[in-house]
């Protein structure tokens, strides 16, 4: 009925596959940490200019 699935009878054989995962797992942690700290840099960049945008437009309506 499930002839797709495998499971092998050695469990030596997870090992790699465990490794890949590990792997996928720790380079997405990375990824989504590095598009955090990129997210931040970008907030403060648009805050600073936002905060720019209303000083000029404070001093042109003196």
């Amino acid at each position: 009925m499930f002839d797709f699935m495998y499971f092998p009878d050695n469990k030596l054989e997870y090992i790699p596959a465990f490794i890949m995962v590990l792997i996928c797992v720790l380079l997405t942690f990375l990824a989504i940490h590095q598009f955090i700290k990129f997210s931040k840099k970008e907030e403060e960049k648009a805050r600073m200019l936002e905060k720019q945008l209303m000083e000029n437009k404070l001093e042109s309506h003196k």
